[in-house]
């Protein structure tokens, strides 16, 4: 057991842990996980080189009669996912399926347009879950106290073939 303890402290080495922002250091972090999980996944491998591999914008705007933004639904698509980031609707015009208009477009948009077969998006417990859940999405996380105080969702949907 001695031989064993003595042999772990000659292998181990000393290290500078430091907490800056390092915009090159992130690139380089990403650029090596992206290859490493290249190497350990034959669909990320699959993956590589094709349409799908990048994440492409894929945005949905509601303006009112002035031009205003009334709504909008900010989102991007990756292989044959929609992910929602933001979709939000101006207090003024709630109640009017707008929210639902947004999503709507957004689902066809990505499943007509670029082969997207399910979506993911997350909300927290004072935004919409309910109202997600009334267009077809499945609650399939549920992170308590994050923030404190707040529950956070994440909701998919597998959209039907057009």
């Amino acid at each position: 057991m001695q031989n064993w303890l003595a042999d772990a402290f000659m292998v181990s080495r000393m290290f500078r842990l430091e907490t800056e922002v390092d915009k090159s250091r992130h690139d380089l972090l990403r650029r090596r996980l992206l290859a490493t999980n290249t190497a350990a996944s034959p669909v990320l491998r699959a993956l590589r080189g094709t349409p799908g591999e990048r994440e492409r914008p894929l945005q949905v705007w509601a303006l009112d009669d002035s031009g205003a933004v009334a709504g909008g639904l900010v989102g991007h698509t990756w292989t044959t996912w929609l992910h929602v980031a933001y979709l939000w609707v101006d207090e003024r015009h709630r109640g009017a399926r707008l929210g639902s208009r947004l999503l709507a477009r957004a689902e066809r948009m990505a499943r007509d347009e670029r082969g997207c077969t399910a979506v993911r998006l997350e909300t927290w417990d004072f935004q919409a879950p309910g109202f997600y859940q009334k267009q077809g999405y499945d609650v399939v996380c549920v992170i308590p106290d994050y923030p404190p105080g707040i529950t956070e969702y994440t909701l998919t949907k597998q959209l039907a073939a057009g």
